[in-house]
């Protein structure tokens, strides 16, 4: 079961840190991600950091504004967002799979979903 939370209203050049709780025996080895859906677009991939917390995965539009973190004796995973822009407003969801491995080598086909935290960047 995985809980996103820390989304909320932020101004433009902001930063907002997301967190998402996991539970279950094997969730400190998932590879666990963050994706966001933006009103009236796709869901995208934002990033990923594998069950180690070894390797990190980032989209290439946010390499360097994001930072995704995990602590896995907290069950919690963690984005940091910096800089934060308008068009970053998104829902943002937290999902996990036991492939612990780049996820858009299996075109980011999670194995579990988290419910979305809502994020608003106003200009």
């Amino acid at each position: 079961q995985l809980q996103a939370f820390g989304g909320g209203l932020v101004q433009a050049g902001g930063s907002l840190r997301l967190s998402c709780a996991t539970s279950g025996r094997t969730a400190s080895t998932y590879l666990m991600a963050w994706f966001r859906q933006a009103p009236g677009k796709q869901r995208e991939f934002v990033a990923a950091i594998t069950w180690s917390g070894g390797t990190s995965y980032y989209a290439d539009s946010m390499k360097g504004q994001f930072t995704i973190s995990r602590e896995n004796r907290k069950n919690t995973v963690y984005l940091q967002m910096n800089s934060l822009k308008p068009e970053d407003t998104a829902v943002y969801y937290c999902a996990a799979d036991a492939r612990n491995y780049n996820p858009a080598n299996y075109y980011y086909n999670m194995d579990y979903w988290g419910k979305g935290t809502e994020v608003t960047v106003s200009s």
